[in-house]
Order: C-alpha cells, then sequence, then structure tokens
C-alpha cells in the first residue's frame, strides 16, 4: 500500500476514533472530568518525556565520547519527540499511542521492526536495480590518443613526396 494512501488513512481514521472514544468517556465520566483528564495526560507526559529527554541526551554524548554514533539514541530521541507530540494533541487514543512510545520495550520493538523493513529495502535496491542487472552495456576497446601528436603532420608512408 503506497506511503501517501497509510497516512490519508491515518488522518481520516485517527479523528474519526478520537471523536467516538471522546463520547464514549464522556458518557462516563461526564464533560468536565472528560476535559481534566485529557489536560492531565497532556501535563503528565509532558513531564516524563523531559526527564526521558535529558537522560536520553546524556546516553547520546557517552556514545560520542566513546567514538560511536548514537544511532539508537537518536531514534530513542525521535521516538519521545513524537510521543510529545501525540500527548499534546488532545485525545484518549494519541495519548494512548503516546504513552506507549515511552515504553522502552515498545521503543525498542518499533527500532527492531523498521531496522528490519530497512534492511530489507537496502538488499533489495542494491539487487535487483543495480548496474549489473541493466542490458545497455557496449563492451568494446579504446586507445589513449594524444591531441598534441595528432597535429603534427605524418612522418613517413604515403605522405611523403
Amino acid at each position: 500500500m503506497p506511503l501517501g494512501l497509510i497516512l490519508l488513512l491515518v488522518f481520516i481514521a485517527v479523528p474519526i476514533a478520537e471523536i467516538a472514544v471522546f463520547i464514549q468517556v464522556g458518557g462516563l465520566i461526564g464533560l468536565v472530568p472528560t476535559l481534566l483528564l485529557v489536560l492531565l495526560t497532556a501535563l503528565v507526559g509532558s513531564v516524563l518525556i523531559r526527564g526521558q529527554g535529558l537522560r536520553v541526551l546524556g546516553q547520546a554524548k557517552a556514545e560520542v565520547d566513546r567514538g560511536r554514533p548514537p544511532v539508537r539514541e537518536l531514534f530513542t530521541g525521535l521516538c519521545l519527540v513524537v510521543a510529545g507530540m501525540l500527548l499534546l494533541t488532545p485525545g484518549f487514543v494519541t495519548d494512548t499511542m503516546g504513552f506507549l512510545l515511552l515504553l522502552p520495550p515498545v521503543r525498542e520493538a518499533l527500532r527492531r521492526r523498521l531496522a528490519k523493513a530497512i534492511e530489507v529495502q537496502v538488499v533489495r535496491g542494491a539487487g535487483g536495480q543495480g548496474a549489473a542487472r541493466r542490458r545497455d552495456v557496449i563492451e568494446g576497446e579504446f586507445e589513449e590518443v594524444d591531441p598534441a601528436a595528432e597535429a603534427l603532420p605524418p612522418r613517413g608512408g604515403w605522405g611523403r613526396r
């Protein structure tokens, strides 16, 4: 399925799911408690992200100091940014996704899955699209010609009178 279609479906499905959950939760606990709960999740999420973000920043610095690229730490930082955006977006569905991204086992599972998908794409791209698979190879021989030598008149042979 093309990425554009997936994004379109997500942008349609998430707001519909949020509205449905708001109606259900509002019916169970009332309007004011529902709104307070949404504000509380945003506040708790921002506090958690601040703490985890500083920890990840320290881990990334430690990796750089060891001379290694902080790939895992950068991915964790990206997950925390996405989690923060989801938690600050009003709604229970986005809050749930944001809180899930705050859990290290969930981030690790997501990282492994993405790494595997990227690895498959790289292998397919290298094997199926490489120059070795193209059919427009022209074989031949060449000889380097010195342009200065061509400018001189020919010596001997037919050109002599």
